[in-house]
């Protein structure tokens, strides 16, 4: 059925670039066009941050590709905006756990849906490595996430790192908030400082949450799979886990082509070499990248401009009388 779709459609189109590339190879096809998945401002942004866009870009939620002027925001509001996000978070963190974490510290938040391919348990590679990165309240980590009722590999990797935040409370705090929702997506998405995520390259087909983040100013430190790759300059916009996409992936994309022990390495060197020292030590460079964060993956990756692309790819509405 896939393929009788595929060669009798008038339109085709994969939700990223990567994924209209994959989808090509896979399909032995050449028509495969992509328009990258965005999310709904208004949904995902903090109030925080909307009195601030609302403040300094007045129209943006009617046009959020406006939000190319958020370099134009002083960045001592852009932090306090974010600080109030992020106090918000933690009381829910407080409420639910009955643990106290600490605003200063840098926060890096994961959650998402517990399937295996998207490695909920990478930064757990080497927890000797892990704990001497994060010794000395460094960094703390907040998990979510649900599997499917049947999905025995998403329900161990979940029973994994709830384990972990007990064996490892003396030397890395890790959180793991229960039933996961809409609400506490948007509290994670708007009120850690780091949006981790590192599936299994080429299968993540898209991908949102990040963009979620994107909207509230934070930064993603992802592997470059989905709207990532799009969405991604490094030291500007966050920050990428493992080598650039490989035509060798695209190509043996239902292949185990990855390499989990050199993505975890990756993941630790950039935690400990650039991220943890950006966040403590250049705060006046922090806080640009957050405003570089909405100027450039916020404006883009939205619904707004998503369902004109639709309209005018897809449905070939002609938008220039309108």
């Amino acid at each position: 059925m896939t393929d009788l779709g595929l060669r009798y459609s008038r339109y085709v189109n994969g939700v990223a670039k990567k994924h209209a590339e994959v989808s090509n190879a896979m399909f032995n096809m050449e028509t495969v066009d992509w328009i990258t998945n965005g999310v709904h401002p208004t949904t995902w942004v903090s109030s925080g941050m909307r009195k601030l866009y609302n403040k300094h870009i007045p129209g943006w939620e009617l046009d959020p590709g406006r939000l190319v002027q958020a370099l134009t925001i002083p960045k001592e509001e852009v932090w306090a905006a974010h600080q109030a996000s992020k106090l918000r978070l933690f009381a829910r963190v407080m409420e639910t756990n009955g643990i106290q974490l600490d605003p200063d510290i840098l926060t890096l938040g994961f959650a998402r849906r517990a399937a295996t391919y998207k490695r909920a348990d990478l930064i757990l590679t080497d927890v000797e490595r892990l704990k001497k990165i994060a010794g000395k309240n460094k960094v703390q980590f907040i998990f979510a996430g649900k599997s499917h009722p049947k999905d025995d590999g998403g329900k161990r990797l979940l029973q994994r790192i709830r384990q972990a935040s007990k064996q490892l409370k003396d030397s890395v705090t890790i959180v793991f908030i229960d039933n996961y929702n809409m609400e506490i997506a948007s509290l994670l998405t708007q009120g850690v400082d780091v949006w981790l995520n590192n599936p299994i390259r080429p299968r993540e087909a898209s991908g949102t949450s990040g963009m979620k983040c994107a909207m509230n100013g934070i930064m993603n430190f992802s592997v470059l799979d989905g709207w990532w790759i799009e969405g991604w300059i490094e030291d500007v916009t966050g920050w990428a886990i493992g080598p650039a996409p490989s035509d060798a992936e695209t190509q043996n994309a239902n292949e185990r082509t990855y390499d989990e022990q050199n993505d975890a390495l990756d993941l630790y060197e950039k935690l400990e070499k650039k991220i943890i020292p950006t966040y403590y030590e250049n705060h006046d460079k922090w806080v640009d990248m957050m405003r570089h964060t909405i100027a450039l993956d916020a404006s883009f990756f939205n619904t707004h401009r998503v369902v004109h692309e639709y309209a005018s790819k897809a449905y070939s509405i002609d938008f220039r009388g309108m």
